[in-house]
Parts: structure tokens; sequence; C-alpha cells
């Protein structure tokens, strides 16, 4: 019999870490999309380097860093009682890090496909540019948002490197579905592995389907046959 804890604690760290990407990473791909300065190309490859470091490696300097031995996880404990490494909120900083891309680089390209006269009509209307990106800009690129979103939930419920390596195999703390296929082998329990694996193949693929469909579409709506 299949235990249901995996599957949600992997929903619960993916939807947190998703609302909070949103929050964090909207500014930030604001900024990298209309920051005219050189400078933020560092800051983009910074944002892009989960997308080529392999997981163990980002995990295990998150760890360094996360140890209450190192001042950030020392200063989490102390101020906010709050121990990184082998936690669920841990779990939750290292995701975001680990799935910032996929968030702020569909929002990036969103940003940057709006229309620049759009903006301009607000702002001659006397609109200020928070009600400009709030009711001109954001509605614009919906499909954007909704791609970021759908990315980064996928991205953090398949996750394992980093997982492992931040939160270990804690029952009901830190044990998300990937580590729950993982324990499945080493047990060699090839069934329950192929139970666990083939509901995360379905829901990989049924994402990806509609991230397809949804940018087909709008694809088709900018550009009619």
């Amino acid at each position: 019999m299949l235990d249901f804890e995996p599957f949600y604690l992997s929903l619960k760290l993916a939807i947190t870490t998703t609302a909070l990407l949103f929050l964090i990473g909207g500014p930030l791909a604001y900024w990298l999309a209309y920051h005219p300065g050189r400078g933020k190309v560092f800051v983009e490859a910074l944002v892009g380097l989960p997308l080529v470091l392999p997981p163990t490696v980002l995990g295990f300097y998150l760890l360094i860093f996360f140890s209450p031995e190192n001042w950030l996880g020392r200063f989490f404990e102390e101020y906010f009682d709050i121990r990184l490494v082998f936690s669920f909120p841990g779990l939750v900083i290292a995701s975001m890090i680990y799935s910032l891309p996929f968030m702020v680089q569909p929002l990036q390209s969103g940003f940057r496909s709006v229309p620049k006269n759009l903006s301009e009509a607000a702002y001659l209307l006397g609109k200020s540019k928070f009600i400009t990106l709030r009711k001109v800009i954001l509605p614009n690129m919906k499909n954007s948002i909704l791609t970021g979103c759908i990315l980064t939930f996928a991205h953090t419920i398949g996750e394992f490197g980093v997982v492992l390596m931040i939160g270990g195999n804690i029952p009901q703390e830190t044990r998300v579905i990937s580590i729950a296929i993982y324990d499945q082998v080493e047990a060699m329990n090839y069934s329950g592995a192929n139970m666990y694996s083939a509901i995360l193949l379905i829901f990989s693929f049924l994402v990806l389907l509609g991230v397809y469909l949804l940018n087909n579409r709008s694809f088709q709506t900018s550009y009619p046959i």
C-alpha cells in the first residue's frame, strides 16, 4: 500500500515554493526586463546557474551555508528558532534557489513581450507605474505568469539532489516523493518504486502538455492563420 505522506509533503513544498518565488521572482524579472545597465547580465547568469549546475553541487554549498556552524544557519536558528538543515523550512529556501530560473525567465520574457506603447499610453493618461503594471502589463502577460508558475511547481515536485542534501530523509518532515522513490529502490521494492514513479511520470507529462497547449493557443491567438 502506498504511503501518501510523501505526495502531501511534495505538494506542500511545491505550492509554498511557487507562491514565494512569484512574490520574489516577479520584481526581479521586472528589473531584469527593463533595467538598462550592463550589470544585469551578471545577475541573469546567477539566476540561470541552477539550470547547468549539478543539483548535488548546489545542495552541497547550501548545506554548508545552512549549517548552524555558518553565519546564515546560525542567524536563522538564533533569531527565528529555525534550523535550516534537515527541516522543511530549509527545503523551501533550497527549492526556491534551485527553481529560481523556472520562475524568473518566463516572467522576464513576458515583461519584454508586452508592447512598450501600451505602458507609454498609460503613462500619458496619468497612470502611475504601479497602476500600469497591475492593469496593463500583467494582464497582457498572463500566459507567461502561468507558464512560470506551472514550471516552477512541476520542477519542485521532481527535484531530488538538492532535497536529499538539505533535507535528508525524515518521515513527515522532508521525505518527499523523489526521496520515497529512492527508498523503494534501495529496499529493492521495485513495484512500489514503479507506482510512485508512474504517478510522477503522468503528472509531469500532463504539466508539460498543459504548458505546450497554453503556448500554442497563445501563438494562434497572436498570429491567426
